[in-house]
């Protein structure tokens, strides 16, 4: 069977979204969907809702599916395994796990790309699932080694060498700055529109390496006292939270080792292009659609060829 003939559907199936790609042999996007049945929406009748997407875009029921995200956590469909960080990206194809569609074509199944964990030579322990796919992707474009950032709600920093997994950082940033912006004594300041320069005294902020909650109450205080306008408060502590992670990534990387590999979708990509800039990090961006692609080839291609259906 050759490439032309040959499809697999990727599922990127997140906490609150999803988003599914059909990909043909060659690389090509068929078909693909994006909505709001992420697993909280989908939950906890998994089986139903992906029978139903499948349904929706016509899926042959020879066309291998692949999930990959927090559809695969302990509040997902099936829990499945982390894997050492030892085991390289490109053997994700041999560590699937399959789950039965119930109300799909007899037989049908959804195979759940495992997550990874890894653990330094202090017991420092960390995890990612999801970002696993872009990393495969990526590799699969020739970035092979060298430090990659995954910004989001979780922000990973990972090395790379040769298509394995060295190390892995998480960050909190997107998560830390939504709740700022819900609760506590900052959220009433939190609502100005986006403010370019104050976004920069953020990072600026940041680079000073004051401790994070210190930094924070300095925030309201200027607020409070007339020192700083409100509309300013919200792109400051964006700058000053992007800032953080990126100082403490610089202590990681090290300085003057090139560019840092980014995946990202474009408003996000942007953000942390500006605040990298003014702390000298050049970023050399990926197109998060195309590198989740990409990772589908590798899959396709490491199957058994009468895995894929044709067309």
């Amino acid at each position: 069977m050759n490439d032309a003939t040959r499809r697999i559907l990727g599922i990127d199936w997140g906490t609150s979204n999803r988003r599914a790609y059909l990909v043909d042999g060659a690389g090509s996007l068929v078909d693909s969907r994006a909505d709001d049945q992420g697993m909280l929406a989908a939950g906890p009748d998994f089986g139903a809702s992906l029978a139903a997407l499948l349904a929706d875009m016509g899926i042959d029921p020879g066309v291998p599916v692949l999930a990959s995200g927090m559809i695969g956590s302990a509040q997902g469909w099936r829990e499945t395994p982390y894997l050492d960080a030892a085991v390289a990206l490109e053997d994700l194809p041999l560590h699937l796990v399959p789950v039965p569609v119930p109300g799909a074509t007899p037989g049908r199944s959804c195979r759940i790309v495992p997550g990874y964990r890894f653990q330094d030579t202090d017991g420092r322990v960390d995890v990612m699932r999801g970002e696993e796919m872009q990393l495969l992707g990526a590799v699969a474009m020739g970035r092979r080694s060298g430090w990659f950032v995954l910004p989001g709600t979780h922000s990973k920093w990972v090395r790379l060498e040769e298509g394995v997994i060295r190390h892995v950082s998480t960050f909190m940033t997107g998560e830390f700055f939504a709740t700022l912006g819900k609760q506590g004594t900052l959220a009433p300041l939190m609502k100005g529109p986006d403010d370019d320069a104050a976004f920069a005294a953020g990072v600026d902020e940041a680079r000073r390496r004051a401790p994070l909650t210190h930094a924070l109450f300095g925030v309201r205080a200027r607020a409070v006292t007339g020192a700083m306008p409100a509309a300013q408060v919200r792109s400051f502590v964006s700058g000053l939270l992007i800032g953080v992670e990126l100082v403490a990534a610089l202590d990681l990387t090290g300085p003057g080792r090139g560019g840092v590999t980014t995946v990202a979708a474009p408003k996000l990509q942007g953000i942390y292009a500006t605040a990298a800039a003014r702390l000298g990090i050049d970023l050399q961006p990926l197109d998060p659609d195309a590198v989740y692609r990409a990772a589908l080839g590798v899959f396709l291609h490491r199957m058994d060829p009468h895995e894929a259906s044709p067309l």
